[in-house]
């Protein structure tokens, strides 16, 4: 049975999913924004940062709508945006070091920032448990899965002046940091 945000809720989700995973089951915000042709969807929960986590009707996949004016499909399904976070906790980065959304680019900055980890310790702690708690498998390809998803990414998200949000990815690759330059490949 495919995981869902009803189960996680009755987690204990605090120690579960923050941090090190940057989300946080909330109630709903105050629709700060709006998705062409949806007139409702369900707010799954929040991001340090005050970017929010929805799931959209009627296939249930997961939009991330960032504080920043960012908006895209990054997921699926719940379960699979458990997955993402859980193995990948800076897909963020992924993303923003993605060439342009180019999955060879998108894989090569997930073992960079996998290893520039901080506390890589306490992130693989962190995923132990999540996944022993959730029962949660080892996903094929979270990578590729999140390419798919941005990739397929056809929903318009509005801020709240009507101007519609920008995409998720970037065209900055791992070598146009210096942080991470050495580390890739």
């Amino acid at each position: 049975m495919p995981l869902t945000p009803d189960q996680l809720a009755n987690e204990p989700a605090e120690r579960l999913m923050y941090p090190p995973f940057d989300f946080r089951i909330e109630p709903p915000g105050d629709g700060w924004f709006s998705v062409d042709g949806v007139d409702q969807y369900q707010q799954i929960g929040n991001d340090g940062a005050g970017g929010a986590f929805v799931l959209l009707p009627p296939s249930q996949r997961v939009l991330y709508v960032s504080s920043e004016g960012q908006a895209g499909i990054i997921a699926a399904d719940f379960e699979e945006f458990i997955q993402l976070i859980v193995t990948h906790p800076y897909w963020r980065d992924i993303l923003r070091f993605s060439g342009g959304g180019k999955l060879a680019e998108m894989r090569r900055a997930a073992a960079a920032l996998e290893a520039t980890l901080d506390d890589e310790d306490e992130v693989n702690e962190a995923r132990d448990f999540v996944r022993s708690q959730l029962a949660l498998a080892e996903p094929a390809d979270p990578v590729g899965a999140l390419h798919r998803a941005v990739s397929a990414s056809d929903v318009t998200v509005r801020a709240p002046d009507g101007n519609p949000c920008t995409g998720l990815v970037n065209r900055y690759t791992v070598d146009d940091s210096p942080f991470l330059r050495g580390v890739a490949d």
